[in-house]
């Protein structure tokens, strides 16, 4: 649970245990700066000047990221990518 009930300002311990591969409307994601294609799934808040002004941050939208387990380069999308193994 986050600090403000239950929506997650940032929470690691929500990444899937150990790296995985992953793919995106029916493609695998690879890393683009290594090569890589195991990652470690997390998600972080994408934080809005209105919205902190308002002190609402805890409403912003979500992104999903995923980190090279290889290099640690790390990739955002809005929606989260399909664990594919």
């Amino acid at each position: 649970m986050g600090l403000f009930g239950k929506r997650k300002i940032f929470d690691s311990t929500e990444q899937v245990s150990g790296a995985h591969l992953f793919g995106m409307q029916g493609k695998s994601i690879i890393c683009p700066q290594c090569g890589n294609d195991r990652f470690e799934l997390g998600s972080a808040l994408l934080n809005t000047a209105g919205m902190t002004l308002m002190n609402l941050d805890w409403a912003n939208r979500q992104a999903s990221i995923l980190t090279c387990s290889k290099c640690t380069h790390i990739q955002w999308f809005l929606q989260q990518p399909n664990s594919t193994g």
